[in-house]
């Protein structure tokens, strides 16, 4: 097939076309067993901070990729793979952003990485998905502390829980700019129950730690954790972390996963010494800037 593939933007009210974009990404997830874009890009999409596109052959839709804001997410349909397309589309979006612009490779594909090289971009990042199966924590003891661990409070607990999670995660550019609205989408999300919601409160109430879990399917997904820097050193994320496993087993949890990020030395640890292994790894490339 002669020519080059097109990149069409799709506005926010173009249902058909997002459904597309979509299908897409679905078509990705069932063949190389990892989605294509993560969810806070996806989130992204949904409250207008990223482009969706179609990357169109002539009239075939042969892919789909995400833009903006200083980064960029691309995906060919299985089907079309193998023919340039990549190559071409990923030229076509590097060009068009910024020196420091940032993409991610999920799965740490060697054609990405190949790719990355031709476009100049080196590794910036590398996240980590680390399992473990939930063998004896269903009949384990839930884990004792002198602090209260509750479920979050809904309508009440949010603003408080932003703030905690933006001290705890100041460095991180995605978990750390969690705001009010972004905490909103992800509780009308299906998966969402304030009861996986773990909250660590010390003896004045205030919340001090976090464990919030994600229930969908045999696989349960320490979705995110966090302790207040003031009590750190005191075990509480390993307490946090025991009492989340503890509820996804009995949720009927088989395995808990979680994403961290590869060069977190004292969590990766933590989490190797609860018998979590690597599961798939994710890279995030960035630009040379001249």
């Amino acid at each position: 097939m002669s020519g080059f593939p097109i990149l069409s933007a799709l506005s926010t009210a173009d249902a058909a076309g997002l459904a597309t974009f979509h299908q897409v990404a679905d078509s990705a997830l069932a063949f190389d067993g990892y989605a294509p874009f993560n969810e806070q890009a996806l989130y992204d999409l949904q409250a207008g901070r990223r482009t969706a596109y179609l990357v169109r052959m002539n009239e075939l839709v042969v892919g789909a990729s995400l833009g903006g804001p200083g980064e960029i997410d691309l995906v060919i349909s299985p089907t079309y793979r193998r023919r340039g397309y990549g190559r071409m589309a990923a030229h076509e979006l590097a060009q068009s952003e910024p020196d420091g612009v940032t993409a991610w490779s999920h799965g740490d594909h060697p054609a990405a990485r190949a790719l990355a090289s031709e476009l100049h971009f080196v590794a910036a990042r590398t996240l980590l998905e680390m399992r473990k199966p939930l063998l004896d924590e269903a009949t384990a003891s839930a884990p004792c502390t002198d602090e209260d661990i509750s479920a979050f409070r809904m309508g009440i607990d949010e603003p408080e829980w932003v703030a905690l999670n933006a001290l705890v995660f100041a460095a991180h550019p995605e978990q750390g700019a969690i705001t009010e609205a972004d905490l909103a989408a992800r509780q009308a999300e299906s998966w969402f129950n304030a009861d996986d919601f773990l909250i660590l409160r010390n003896a004045d109430g205030r919340m001090i730690g976090y464990n919030w879990l994600k229930v969908d399917g045999t696989i349960g997904e320490i979705y995110v954790v966090g302790v207040h820097p003031d009590a750190a050193g005191r075990g509480l994320g390993r307490v946090l972390m025991q009492a989340g496993l503890h509820r996804l087993a009995d949720a009927g949890c088989t395995t808990a996963s979680l994403y961290v990020e590869a060069d977190s030395f004292g969590p990766v640890h933590l989490y190797r010494t609860l018998g979590f292994v690597d599961h798939t790894v994710d890279v995030q490339y960035r630009r040379l800037t001249d």
